[in-house]
């Protein structure tokens, strides 16, 4: 089971894997900067909302294991190309 602290880590490497900063990856997350920061370093309280938005971003899948072991993924909206560069 994933906790936020690993999400926002996954996050982190992910941003920095694509060369963007965090200012960046805000203002294409249409989320503000405080809240990614405080996403990358695994604040607990953080909005799902939000979270996905950033998840969208970058172009991450989010997939989810059911109890019967079933997973379910669902590919998040493609960046848009002028929101990444």
């Amino acid at each position: 089971m994933l906790d936020v602290a690993t999400i926002g880590k996954i996050i982190r490497d992910e941003r920095k894997e694509l060369g963007l900063r965090q200012d960046e990856l805000a203002a294409a997350s249409g989320v503000g900067l405080r809240f990614l920061v405080e996403l990358e370093r695994g604040k607990p309280t953080v909005q799902m909302g939000k979270v996905l938005d950033v998840l969208a971003a970058l172009g991450c899948e989010l997939q989810i294991k059911r109890p019967d072991g079933i997973v379910t993924a669902g590919r998040m909206d493609e960046p848009k190309k002028d929101e990444v560069e």
